[in-house]
């Protein structure tokens, strides 16, 4: 019995492979069941024995979105509060090639996201974790002096607002915006965060 378990698991590791493949190559539009086949090299029905449907395949194209994007390299904050906040910023920018393609996934999740109860959920809760973790370096750096009083919410949801931002137009023009020029407009978007109010 153990050994056939083990088989299923090896098994869906190599579906769960196959699923980032497409992904990769055709983002969530191009993501069907019957591509997740050609990409494993197996039938349909192979597929269909774990995943029972489109939705079913996207759920956990995003759980493997996730998972991938919380172990890819990043960078490590040489210090709390604006430093951080920088940090932050920058490993959720397409500095890298493997940036850029994390991010056109991602983007390319929205649409399906958006369009289903469940996913859209789950994507929610993931945006608001995102904005925790900038609000977290917001306050301490408010607290240290490197940024203005302001409502840490509306700072950190300014900041992912400018992050975005700038993510969608490397996507659309990377040749325009190659990671020095991103870093760049991240730091002068946090000089002038720090810059007094009023």
């Amino acid at each position: 019995m153990p050994p056939a378990r083990a088989d299923h698991d090896a098994r869906r590791e190599d579906v769960s492979a196959a699923v980032w493949r497409v992904l990769a190559e055709h983002g969530f539009p191009g993501l069907t069941l019957r591509a997740v086949a050609a990409a494993l090299g197996a039938s349909t029905g192979l597929v269909t024995h774990y995943f029972a449907g489109k939705r079913e395949l996207v759920a956990h194209a995003l759980d493997i979105l996730e998972i991938r994007t919380a172990q890819r390299t990043r960078l490590q904050a040489p210090a709390p509060g604006l430093p951080a906040l920088r940090t932050h910023i920058r490993n959720i920018l397409p500095l890298t090639p493997d940036g850029l393609a994390m991010n056109r996934i991602w983007v390319s999740s929205w649409d399906v996201a958006l369009a289903d109860p469940d996913l859209f959920a789950a994507q929610t809760r993931r945006y608001e974790r995102i904005r925790s973790a900038l609000r977290e370096s917001i306050v301490e750096a408010q607290r240290r002096g490197e940024l203005p009083p302001a409502d840490p919410d509306d700072v950190a949801a300014t900041a992912l607002a400018f992050t975005h931002g700038l993510v969608a137009q490397v996507l659309f023009d990377p040749d325009r915006f190659p990671a020095d020029r991103q870093t760049r407009l991240a730091d002068d978007f946090l000089a002038r965060l720090a810059q007094p109010i009023g």
